[in-house]
């Protein structure tokens, strides 16, 4: 939560410059009442984008963190559910008559590696998980900050169109 507030606030801050950082950039557009309200319509459009892009980051960044949590939960919980196998397996294979010792440790020892190939798998498929959501967040991002720059060409443009008009 402390990152995703620092990462707002540091895009409304860098929003903020580089708003104000844009109005002086033309100078030669002549201060005219439409060059005037383009470039404030302008700033209102790119502040807007600016915070669009903040959010979809964000959120970005959150369904990440959630995914992460989620493979580790499962990770953790087929490293569990081998080695309870694996110790069932044991202890029933310790309570086998003289006679079926060899092949009740067999079997224990099958069930230990079915155990371990399962969990494998599972913990294979949860980062595979992540790798993807991570992928899908970095593809928003880039949309985002494309879109954002989209905004703040066509406010450039709109401003200097008022100021030939």
């Amino acid at each position: 939560m402390n990152k995703l507030l620092a990462t707002l606030i540091a895009t409304l801050v860098t929003g903020a410059a580089f708003a104000q950082a844009a109005a002086p950039a033309t100078p030669a557009v002549p201060a005219t009442p439409a060059v005037v309200k383009a470039q404030a319509q302008a700033n209102k459009e790119v502040a807007a984008a600016v915070k669009s892009e903040a959010k979809v980051d964000a959120k970005a960044d959150t369904k990440v963190e959630k995914a992460e949590v989620n493979a580790a939960e499962k990770k953790t919980k087929a490293v569990t559910k081998s080695a309870t196998t694996k110790a069932k397996a044991n202890a029933k294979a310790a309570k086998a008559d003289a006679d079926d010792k060899a092949k009740a440790t067999a079997k224990a020892e099958k069930a230990g590696v079915n155990a371990d190939a399962k969990a494998g798998k599972t913990i294979i498929k949860a980062d595979a998980k992540v790798e993807t959501v991570k992928a899908n967040a970095a593809a928003d991002k880039a949309t985002a900050k494309v879109e954002t720059g989209a905004v703040k060409a066509e406010a450039k443009a709109d401003v200097k169109a008022a100021g030939s008009k």
